[in-house]
């Protein structure tokens, strides 16, 4: 393959690292990356590179592989079926360091957990420190993770919690209620279904720092071939960028082949959201690139779930992520010129 222009980088969203454009040299290698649910705009960044050529760019041919109810790619991921696997927080990870499983973390491209609260306007519980006062709707998951924090870090209880079935019908029933949900997907239902715009608190925002929507491989894999993971994390922060401020209709496109169920307007929303609340592009990847982490951040977190009695303590969370294939700076300029427009 021809060596690629800046100008035909910017164009088709191709990287701008000559080591990782070298790697295109010869035949393409086909890796597959596994989602964690169903095409949707939350993996929009991942389809906009396979639809504009950025991973073929250098060299790599990528299928996406959805996730879904009766899909476990993190399995597939484990037996070596394929070669990269969306992660959804950095807890599967630490489960990982305590069950000494050679999981990998390469990138975080969110910086922020889409995980919220919901509740109803104008019933008492418009604030942060009120809702210690409602009767909280959250699931299993949710209950034995981010709950344990908010009662260890804030004083909610224990009692306050009712099972959700992910069905919002018990909480659009009662307005003293609020909910669990992604600020991406229930809110959207929710404002369509009963009529009024709900109150969001971001997890995130009040101190639940973990990484999302990870990139993780085997430490095997990332040791035997660096470069098709370094295309593979570029690929995706420039897709990314391109997805958010750029031309996203071919990756949308790709989404709804992949799952014909969503539309335009859940897509669209998403994005809005997305970007209003910097789900993806905020804090450190405002200057070091899109899927940003440091050992700071990833310190405080595992901190925190330790406090909160959800992971064990003295493990040895190093192995289980790197640095050395992020915080480059990739896409940065790109941004801007697309920005700019």
């Amino acid at each position: 393959m021809a060596s690629i222009s800046l100008k035909s980088i910017l164009t088709v969203g191709a990287l701008a690292l000559s080591a990782t454009v070298a790697h295109s040299a010869g035949h393409q290698k086909s890796v597959t990356f596994g989602t964690n649910w169903l095409a949707q705009a939350e993996h929009g960044g991942f389809y906009q590179a396979v639809a504009d050529g950025t991973y073929a760019a250098c060299g790599l041919n990528v299928t996406i592989a959805p996730g879904g109810p009766q899909v476990n790619n993190r399995a597939l991921l484990l037996a070596g079926k394929i070669e990269f696997n969306m992660g959804g927080n950095m807890l599967q990870p630490f489960s990982a360091a305590e069950q000494n499983i050679p999981v990998v973390v390469l990138a975080s491209m969110f910086q922020k957990e889409p995980q919220v609260i919901i509740s109803h306007p104008n019933q008492g519980f418009d604030t942060w420190e009120s809702l210690k006062n409602a009767k909280l709707i959250l699931g299993e998951n949710g209950y034995q993770s981010y709950y344990q924090w908010m009662i260890a870090e804030f004083g909610f209880t224990a009692d306050q919690r009712e099972p959700y079935t992910f069905n919002s019908a018990p909480f659009l029933a009662n307005k003293k209620s609020a909910q669990q949900g992604y600020i991406t997907s229930e809110p959207f239902a929710i404002e369509r279904e009963g009529g009024f715009k709900p109150n969001l608190f971001l997890l995130a925002d009040y101190g639940f720092n973990t990484y999302s929507t990870t990139i993780e491989a085997m430490q095997g894999y990332v040791a035997g071939d660096p470069e098709a993971v370094q295309c593979f994390v570029d690929g995706s922060i420039i897709g990314w960028v391109n997805y958010l401020y750029g031309d996203n209709s071919a990756a949308n496109a790709l989404i709804k082949s992949d799952n014909p169920d969503i539309n335009d307007d859940q897509i669209k929303f998403s994005i809005d959201t997305m970007k209003e609340y910097g789900i993806v592009d905020s804090g450190d990847s405002l200057t070091m690139g899109i899927g940003a982490m440091t050992d700071e951040r990833q310190k405080s977190f595992y901190d925190k779930m330790v406090a909160a009695g959800v992971t064990p303590a003295n493990l040895d969370i190093s192995k289980i992520y790197t640095l050395d294939f992020i915080n480059k700076g990739v896409g940065v300029e790109l941004k801007k010129s697309l920005m700019a427009k």
